[in-house]
């Protein structure tokens, strides 16, 4: 594994990283961008993961199946109530995953046009009260990727169907490849959507254009006080993103596609710049000194990282390319967030798309990307796996 990728002197600090040091040396995690700690790459030291009180790696139980027969689970949102709804990429359906693995269709969003990695993609749930009235999703249309808000409406038996949608933006660039895609409700209430540059690398420089971005909005869909820029543009420089997760103290953390060299980690802060095209993985001593960057970098046959989750002391995301999925302990070191990556199921289930706290909160869902054209499916791909999350792992 490589090993050439250390990190540079820290071009600025979150200005909470005190608060962040004190709270974490509790057992938390979260970090900064840049820090003078080495910056990971898989392979760097042993261990790394949740420990029990003595220090020892806890590992996560065996994935089971929740569910079987989707195609293409793309976006996973945990129902307060219990189960999931979930996106399916090619046939724009958003499905019901209960707890016991029953699958009922909710609805098919309209105006969806699949093509290469486009499709419905991410979604998330109004995050208020035990029954949410509104589903958020970012799809492929015709010409643009676009984020909706839908009603979600509620029968007297519990079944749901999809009502009334609103597009709420449009004019993401869209593609055959690198449509990003995520959608996650932060700790602030607001929604933050994952971008790609949609081919055109150019683009993730230019923060006046929705590609290659973390955008950062209010439920209507309107920019966020604060951003950084006057529009919805959070963060740029990025080509790919499919992964948002928060860490204690509100760390947001995101998993980033490489080209060729390394995939990322990174820590999302108000207008950083992450480098793409100008760098991939650690800038080197030549990069601009205000480009952020990453606490982990992979090679890219080693993850192609997808979907990430804050669980039982880690940071767990899922790979597509690699097979597998990774565990990087939390450390509680605001200038070196995340320990060593470990990988788990290597080549056991296939690629994995989406990672979630599992409903309870006692584990995690996983859901496979076996049927996307890249993979090699079983008879019962594509799946939601549940992994437990042991006790003492964190």
């Amino acid at each position: 594994m490589d090993r050439s990728q250390p990190r540079r002197p820290p071009a600025r600090f979150l200005t909470c990283v005190l608060a962040i040091t004190a709270v974490l040396a509790a057992g938390c995690g979260g970090g900064a961008p840049g820090g003078s700690g080495p910056e990971r790459t898989a392979g760097d030291t042993p261990g790394g993961g949740a420990a029990d009180a003595t220090g020892r790696l806890v590992p996560p139980g065996e994935p089971e199946t929740v569910a079987g027969g989707l195609e293409v689970p793309w976006g996973i949102a945990v129902l307060p109530s219990g189960g999931a709804l979930a996106t399916e990429r090619g046939s724009g359906r958003i499905v019901r995953v209960d707890d016991d693995g029953g699958v009922s269709e909710v609805g098919t969003v309209a105006g969806v046009r699949p093509r290469g990695e486009g499709g419905l993609l991410g979604i998330a749930l109004d995050p208020y009260g035990s029954r949410p009235e509104k589903v958020y999703v970012y799809y492929t249309a015709r010409s643009d990727n676009r984020i909706a808000r839908i009603d979600l409406e509620w029968g007297e038996d519990g079944r749901l169907a999809l009502g009334e949608s609103r597009v709420l933006v449009d004019g993401i660039p869209a593609a055959d490849h690198h449509n990003g895609g995520q959608l996650a409700f932060g700790p602030d209430g607001l929604l933050y959507a994952a971008t790609g540059d949609a081919g055109r690398a150019e683009r993730a420089q230019d923060t006046g254009d929705l590609g290659g971005k973390i955008l950062r909005m209010t439920p209507d869909g309107r920019p966020a006080d604060g951003n950084p820029f006057d529009n919805l543009v959070y963060s740029y420089g990025h080509r790919n993103v499919q992964g948002l997760a928060w860490g204690p103290e509100d760390v947001l953390f995101a998993t980033e596609f490489g080209q060729d060299t390394y995939d990322e980690v990174n820590v999302i802060e108000a207008g950083g710049n992450y480098g793409w095209p100008e760098v991939e993985g650690v800038g080197g001593p030549d990069a601009p000194d205000d480009l952020v960057d990453p606490v982990v970098t992979w090679t890219t046959e080693e993850s192609s990282p997808s979907g990430a989750a804050v669980a039982a002391g880690s940071l767990w995301v899922a790979a597509l390319r690699g097979e597998r999925l990774w565990r990087m302990p939390l450390t509680g070191r605001a200038d070196d967030p995340l320990g060593e990556p470990e990988a788990l199921f290597a080549g056991d289930y296939g690629r994995l798309r989406s990672v979630v706290p599992a409903p309870g909160g006692d584990g995690l869902w996983l859901g496979t990307s076996n049927r996307d054209g890249r993979g090699s499916p079983a008879a019962d791909d594509d799946r939601v796996l549940r992994v437990p999350l042991e006790e003492g792992g964190g």
